[in-house]
């Protein structure tokens, strides 16, 4: 079943947002969360994933506010440019309420279990991370999120299942704040960190850094983790 892109109202406003649902039309919610490259082509394939593997996938555009609808599909240094910019310009407090926005339609949407994850990727595996500690999502995965270690106070707020794969060569996060994360979250018995030695955007599939076994191994985890706690 292929997606659509529906609108979703929020506090501040209405906003698009990619929707895939699986063939039979019911199963959990997972809000897919957007790199720093709006809701792409990249992001709309992991959405159409979650559907064939059987969830209601929900991409939020939370760069609605900077430039609504905006999608950059490549890596050259024309398209990270443009990317950074918009980051730069990125509230992601604002962010993780529209993720809440997100979270709430899906739980409310006919075929949908009640049960909502969310699961980012690199921006979005940061708010993935403030999603556990802020938002009433049931489960969360971050992939090599930016900014963790920034937001360790808040960790003590989270009580629902999170999971981060952590890139251990990635250029955006170093290694001690890689570690800062571990032991920062490593009491918490909500947590489970995976290490990959790659580099960062390791899972996005066909970029410059994607290795396939260990996104396969990531993605795999992800999986198991959102059929346990989402089903």
């Amino acid at each position: 079943m292929a997606g659509e892109m529906i609108t979703l109202k929020g506090k501040d406003g209405s906003f698009g947002a990619y929707l895939a649902k699986p063939a039979g039309g019911k199963g959990p919610g997972v809000v897919c969360i957007q790199e720093i490259f709006g809701v792409n082509d990249w992001m709309r394939a992991i959405a159409d994933d979650f559907a064939a593997a059987g969830f209601v996938a929900l991409v939020p555009d939370l760069f609605w506010r900077i430039e609504p609808g905006i999608q950059i599909n490549g890596e050259g240094e024309k398209e990270f440019g443009q990317a950074f910019g918009l980051y730069g310009k990125f509230n992601p407090d604002t962010g993780i309420q529209d993720v809440q926005t997100a979270i709430t339609h899906l739980r409310k949407m006919a075929g949908v279990n009640g049960k909502v994850g969310t699961t980012g990727y690199c921006l979005g595996g940061f708010l993935a991370y403030l999603s556990a500690c802020r938002t009433d999502a049931d489960a969360n995965v971050g992939y090599y999120g930016v900014g963790i270690d920034s937001k360790l106070d808040e960790a003590k707020a989270i009580r629902t299942p999170l999971m981060l794969h952590i890139a251990t060569k990635d250029k955006f996060v170093t290694p001690e704040a890689q570690q800062k994360v571990r032991d920062g979250l490593k009491t918490n018995p909500h947590v489970t960190i995976h290490d990959y030695p790659e580099d960062h955007a390791f899972a996005r599939k066909g970029g410059h850094s994607y290795v396939k076994a260990s996104a396969d191994t990531a993605n795999k985890r992800t999986l198991d983790f959102f059929n346990k706690h989402l089903g």
